[in-house]
């Protein structure tokens, strides 16, 4: 439930249109539903390796990448935690939400609308997560299983759709000639791979608390969960796809935007009561991932002292919430939302939060070879997870065309936004740049003016997990070092 809870979001219901006008085809659209769970399952035994090294450390990601680049010290946690907090806000979610039930009540959609009912939605949200954990968790199991339930559906009417068993005339229209109007333009084939990507993004999530499983092989336990969900969620999306192709003529799917699951069932159902209202559970399955959120993963990052005030940011009263973290991330989602043309704040915002990611996975994947080799050096065997070399591969060379390929300009007419189109790159390497700044003062400056060092406490729980924390080791002042030297060894009588 913990991968499903992630990967059923928004994607599928707001990329497909998306894809189809980047890669020009009915044909290359079904092809990237296919790679985008390839790579991720590339990535999963890449994860999988690293676990079974690291069985007792939950985080995933930051826990591999800092034993496998232990220099400059606290490198790694202190550029994930802050790149965490920077790309926390929950706008995509918001506004598709905002969009679609604007569709449902046949208000016109402008910018203005959008934003207000997007950030009106968002604030419920996180109003929900700030005043009851129980009540929370409950809706996210309730919105979990709508959103299987919708997604069943949706393919079920595909189906009929297919089967000739509703008034669509010719629903095999779009599969004729299936590669007709491809494109070979490097930045639409990798504006197709993020958003597919997008849709997939959370198949990593069970990693993220093996430390907690408590059975005889917690990382075969993750491993096999996580392919399951995969397997399930892959499928699901690319019958999904075909439902949409089969019902809605291409030129409509490319006009969309966001808006193609509210397409598909006014032209299944028309003007009828499941047309007016299957979109709702669209807009649900929105309303759950904001529920979901990053606000353990934020309270988590300043317990362990990444981040300024951790006390403010980790503690949990007076509703026994992360209401720090909640504050931080609706702060963050309205500043980018009021920032951003409202038409471009969604494609923007999914890229942006794409591309300091691909960095750390480039990283994960060649750290996984240099792992492979200290511990060979050291004599220990190799884990019986191991990752074949061709998995690597396609978890590193996906995340390298992804890092390379938008700095090509698009064709005309296939931009992701209506600014300039590698904009997105350079404020994600401006993330990182502050990032970097972040570490030089927080472990670098601070420490040097304030005089003491920064060092890992390391834990052992009672379950046997491992946490780790940042803390202040102040250096003894000269007169205290003075006073003792100038003690005498040998009290005098």
């Amino acid at each position: 439930m913990l991968n499903l809870g992630r990967m059923l979001g928004a994607g599928i219901y707001s990329v497909p249109g998306v894809i189809l006008n980047s890669v020009g085809s009915v044909g290359l659209l079904f092809v990237f539903w296919l790679l985008a769970p390839l790579f991720a399952f590339g990535g999963l035994m890449v994860y999988s390796e690293y676990a079974s090294m690291f069985p007792k450390r939950s985080g995933a990601e930051v826990v591999y990448l800092e034993q496998a680049y232990p220099r400059p010290k606290f490198l790694v946690p202190i550029m994930f935690a802050v790149t965490s907090v920077l790309l926390s806000f929950s706008a995509t979610n918001s506004i598709i939400f905002a969009q679609y039930a604007l569709t449902i009540f046949d208000v016109p959609i402008t910018p203005e609308r959008q934003t207000i009912v997007a950030l009106a939605v968002c604030a419920a949200g996180m109003a929900l997560v700030a005043l009851s954990t129980k009540w929370s968790l409950r809706a996210v199991n309730i919105l979990t299983g709508l959103k299987v339930l919708s997604l069943v559906f949706l393919v079920f009417t595909g189906a009929l759709v297919l089967g000739g068993f509703t008034h669509i005339s010719d629903p095999y229209a779009n599969f004729r000639s299936p590669f007709s109007g491809s494109t070979t333009n490097p930045n639409s084939l990798a504006t197709a791979l993020v958003k597919t990507n997008f849709a997939f993004a959370g198949w990593n999530n069970a990693f993220n608390v093996i430390g907690e499983v408590h059975t005889r092989d917690p990382v075969r336990t993750v491993r096999k969960a996580s392919m399951l969900s995969l397997l399930l969620v892959a499928c699901l999306f690319f019958f999904v796809n075909v439902a949409y192709v089969a019902a809605v003529p291409k030129d409509e799917i490319r006009n969309s935007g966001q808006l193609i699951a509210a397409l598909f069932f006014q032209r299944v159902y028309g003007e009828s009561f499941a047309g007016k209202t299957l979109p709702i559970m669209v807009a649900l399955s929105c309303f759950g991932n904001l529920a979901v959120g990053q606000t353990r993963a934020l309270r988590e990052i300043a317990r362990q002292g990444l981040l300024p005030y951790p006390r403010f940011f980790a503690s949990t009263k007076p509703f026994g919430t992360p209401l720090g973290p909640v504050c931080l991330k609706y702060f963050l989602t309205v500043f980018v939302m009021v920032a951003l043309p409202a038409r471009d704040a969604f494609n923007f915002l999914l890229d942006l939060a794409s591309y300091p990611n691909l960095v750390f996975h480039v990283a994960t994947a060649v750290g996984l070879w240099l792992l492979r080799r200290r511990r060979a050096l050291a004599g220990l065997a190799p884990s019986k997870y191991r990752a074949k070399n061709i998995y690597v591969l396609l978890s590193l060379l996906s995340a390298v065309f992804l890092l390379i390929m938008p700095w090509v300009p698009p064709e005309p007419g296939h931009g992701d936004v209506s600014f300039w189109y590698a904009t997105y790159c350079v404020v994600g390497l401006g993330v990182l740049a502050v990032c970097g700044v972040y570490y030089w003062l927080w472990i670098i400056v601070l420490p040097w003016l304030g005089g003491y060092t920064v060092v890992e406490e390391v834990e052992r729980l009672e379950d046997g997990a491992l946490t780790a924390q940042l803390t202040r080791k102040y250096h003894p002042s000269a007169a205290d070092t003075d006073n003792g030297e100038r003690q005498p060894l040998i009290a005098s009588t």
